[in-house]
């Protein structure tokens, strides 16, 4: 990944002196060790700011919304899957828009990495596709990269961008015939109230911050419905049937429409793994309609269409 920031320089540099874009928006090195942060460049003098490295875990195609200029983006392939949902949706201008394709080989999971280092506090960061060395007061850690991949990445089907106006960088091959629905599998094999006592257990632990709506490309309601109060759909106590109700019918909203990025479930403070219901959605939305998300800009959401072969089974 590394090894295309000078492409990725030179391509971004060239739209932005032929006036192709306006802007490009990309990631720059974050203010901690392990992060990135996003970057919006419009001189090309700033380009050197750009990076791109399994440091790069947030989802770009958020900054898109609302934006009038014409805009080059870095797009992962969920990234990239992300803005062909939000275009099918009337959210994003795919004529103001230049996808700069990346393949990639995956993101890193911080909390896991800062789990292995047990409270050290980590001073210095190098990560590449291969390792992550770790230095700190009177410690230095080399961890292989492939080890702490977030786990979104570990069932990622597209690491090429599906779409995309550039690519920068080799194509990588698609995942094996792996479906990358075991953990699904695994909850649907138990009962009912085995499955009700997962989430229960899992969902307890939310503190109703929203990092996950934040940080969400296909959350761009101006008025989410958990902050309604004229109707107020549901209460805003932490009673469990109050949180699970949001997280229920947020991953109802993300049916068909979810890419999988894995970029709630990061962003989630208290560790809940929010792709187990996201994951459900998007199994039903394959196995039923034979939909994919973000695969291609010809297709129509999955949820606001009707086709006389749809499946049936559940309203019977």
């Amino acid at each position: 990944m590394g090894g295309n920031e000078e492409k990725i320089r030179e391509v971004a540099g060239r739209l932005l002196r032929d006036g192709e874009v306006n802007l490009i928006i990309g990631h720059e090195r974050g203010t901690l060790p392990l992060r990135s942060s996003p970057c919006f460049v419009t001189d090309p003098e700033d380009l050197d700011r750009l990076i791109w490295d399994p440091t790069c875990d947030i989802n770009l195609a958020k900054y898109l919304h609302g934006r009038d200029e014409r805009v080059g983006i870095l797009a992962k392939g969920c990234d990239a899957r992300s803005i062909v949902v939000c275009a099918s949706e009337g959210q994003v201008e795919m004529d103001r828009v230049v996808i700069l394709g990346l393949p990639c080989h995956g993101v890193i999971n911080r909390k896991n990495i800062e789990s292995e280092i047990a409270g050290r506090e980590i001073l210095e960061a190098i990560v590449t596709d291969e390792i992550i060395t770790l230095k700190g007061e009177g410690f230095e850690e080399v961890l292989p990269t492939e080890t702490f991949l977030d786990d979104s990445c570990m069932s990622c089907r597209h690491r090429t961008p599906p779409v995309y106006d550039v690519l920068i960088g080799e194509p990588l091959p698609e995942a094996s015939e792996d479906d990358g629905y075991a953990e699904v599998n695994e909850l649907e094999s138990k009962s009912a109230e085995e499955r009700w006592d997962h989430f229960v257990d899992e969902i307890s632990n939310c503190i109703r911050c929203y990092s996950c709506r934040d940080v969400c490309p296909m959350c761009y309601c101006k008025e989410c419905f958990v902050d309604e109060t004229m109707p107020a759909w549901f209460g805003k106590t932490n009673e469990i049937t109050d949180t699970m109700i949001y997280h229920v019918v947020r991953a109802i909203h993300l049916t068909g429409r979810c890419v999988d990025c894995g970029a709630c479930s990061r962003a989630c403070p208290m560790h809940i793994n929010l792709r187990a219901l996201t994951k459900k959605a998007e199994k039903i939305a394959r196995d039923r309609f034979n939909f994919e998300a973000g695969i291609s800009l010809e297709d129509t959401p999955v949820l606001g269409t009707f086709k006389q072969d749809d499946s049936e089974e559940f309203i019977i």
